[in-house]
């Protein structure tokens, strides 16, 4: 069912969305020259990969390094500004690589990073519009607007597509969140270790490390154990004195022996 009203709203906007975007490949052209649209690989429905049209808004790089921001003509920003660069993704809708209402599709090197749970926002298709993008669109954060994805992926029905659908027309209206703060878009960021995790992997770790250096680590040598001589170690034993009975032995040749 929702695939059919996908389709039927596809039909009734391509009348005005074909004679529209035959004009605006016309400026694109005489502007920028070719190609007239913006192919990009995107990851859809069940993590199936496609190819997202959009119309080209910016124009070639002048040199390797250049950043994107310079490189939007007026045409383009235009473009971006009412959302009309996306039209030609009623083509997308129309193969069934996407829908009118869902999560918008991102780049499988932002997909890689998605935990177990945020890959439920690809339990449906992606969607021209959707909860997220009536909610802040640009101007959210990424864990956020994969929540509200997650939210919408619960609770879809055709009452909220309807509520979606009204209040995307307010937004294409009153634009807003087109981009994030500076005019650039915040990339997805990958998914940071628990604290108890690093904590713990941290742990073997330091061990492995320390077992590495001590392994490496060239041991000092023992110091040497020097011989002394005999007389240095203490004095020496006293021999027994023998009694001589014809007089006692004198003191200090006792002592001399001894000593």
């Amino acid at each position: 069912m929702k695939r059919g009203g996908d389709l039927a709203i596809t039909v009734l906007t391509g009348i005005v969305a074909i004679p529209l975007g035959l004009v605006i490949a016309l400026l694109i052209r005489c502007t920028m020259g070719g190609p007239v649209l913006f192919r990009q690989t995107r990851t859809g429905l069940l993590g199936q990969e496609f190819e997202i049209l959009k119309f080209r808004t910016m124009r070639d790089k002048r040199f390797p390094e250049e950043p994107d921001a310079p490189r939007i003509t007026r045409l383009g920003d235009l473009l971006r500004r009412t959302s009309l660069d996306e039209l030609p993704q009623l083509w997308n809708v129309a193969r069934g690589e996407m829908g009118v209402i869902g999560p918008r599709p991102t780049l499988p090197e932002q997909v890689v990073h998605y935990s177990h749970r945020q890959r439920g926002r690809l339990d449906v298709r992606p969607g021209l519009t959707g909860w997220a993008q009536v909610q802040g669109r640009n101007s959210i954060t990424w864990p956020e607007r994969i929540e509200l994805d997650l939210w919408y992926v619960r609770n879809r029905s055709f009452g909220l597509d309807l509520r979606i659908l009204l209040l995307t027309v307010k937004v294409l209206l009153n634009p807003a969140g087109i981009t994030a703060a500076g005019g650039v878009n915040p990339g997805f960021p990958a998914p940071t270790e628990p604290a108890d995790t690093a904590a713990a992997s941290s742990a073997p770790a330091a061990s492995a490390t320390t077992a590495a250096t001590a392994a490496t680590t060239v041991p000092e040598p023992a110091p040497a154990v020097i011989g002394l001589p005999r007389q240095a170690t203490g004095p020496r034993p006293v021999p027994p004195l023998r009694a001589r009975p014809s007089r006692p032995a004198p003191v200090g040749a006792a002592v001399e022996e001894a000593s």
